[in-house]
């Protein structure tokens, strides 16, 4: 088990899912955490578990979508930890809905947190982690950042920006001392997929062999911090499969269906397994 003794951790997302796990292994591996989720309550509940007990623990209500949140917070951070040396961009939203048929309300939400969040964020700890000469940003985005999704064009869409701007960002920084790494997994097993389950627009979410494991990810995020990379996609050969579909968009569309027939299947099957 590689120990993050004293490595101050800033976790977005992470009263949940796969930023609730990897506060867990951090704070096991004994990593000084400032954890954040605009769900407060959940964030205390984090808190009673084992695994933080006797930790260097702070947490703060943070909506991602705001700038002036963000600064708030961010400063409260860098006075009780003095500094941080890897930032975890983990807060997401998902809504499933066709493109002719979801809220516009919905554009903002899935913009103002997916990517203006991670944008936010990256920009204060690249600020700083520059000034220090070190650091690691670590943006989860998401296989629909790959290739183009129907039924969540918005969630796609925004998970393109992620990987984008994270690869980007990853280029002008690591000159600097700074890491960026972006990280795109395939449907995790976590709340987000669960609410997708009764949306038949989400199919193709469910058309995956088998759904990744939080515990999945806690591992690429552990092998980005031993050994910086600009990305990873989990798993590989399904990432291979969405560049493909995202090179040649024209011949999407019969693997799309046969996929979505796949993913409809699945989802029923999901369903009945989590009732």
């Amino acid at each position: 088990m590689k120990s993050f003794s004293q490595k101050r951790f800033f976790i977005t997302g992470a009263a949940s899912g796969i930023g609730r796990q990897l506060a867990r292994s951090f704070a096991e591996r004994g990593a000084r955490l400032f954890l954040t989720d605009i769900d407060e309550t959940g964030l205390k509940r984090l808190t009673h578990e084992p695994a933080f007990s006797g930790r260097d623990v702070f947490l703060a209500r943070l909506d991602v979508s705001s700038l002036a949140r963000w600064k708030t917070v961010f400063r409260q951070a860098l006075r009780k930890l003095d500094g941080i040396d890897v930032i975890l961009n983990v807060a997401g939203y998902l809504a499933p809905g066709y493109v002719h048929e979801f809220d516009p309300r919905e554009v903002n939400r899935h913009f103002d947190i997916n990517i203006k969040g991670v944008v936010y964020g990256t920009r204060l700890a690249a600020e700083h982690m520059v000034g220090a000469g070190s650091g690691h940003i670590i943006n989860i985005a998401s296989m629909a950042g790959l290739a183009p999704v129907p039924g969540i064009a918005l969630y796609s869409a925004s998970k393109f920006a992620v990987r984008s701007f994270s690869l980007a960002a990853a280029m002008e920084l690591e000159t600097r001392g700074v890491h960026v790494t972006v990280i795109c997994p395939d449907p995790v097993q976590t709340p987000m997929l669960d609410r997708q389950a009764a949306f038949p627009e989400a199919a193709l979410t469910f058309s995956a062999p088998r759904y990744l494991t939080v515990e999945q990810i806690e591992g690429a995020v552990h092998r980005a911090l031993t050994r910086p990379v600009y990305e990873i996609i989990l798993p590989g050969y399904r990432g291979l499969l969405a560049k493909f579909a995202s090179f040649a968009p024209a011949l999407a569309p019969p693997l799309g269906r046969l996929f979505t027939r796949i993913g409809l299947r699945n989802q029923s099957r999901y369903r009945s397994e989590t009732k």
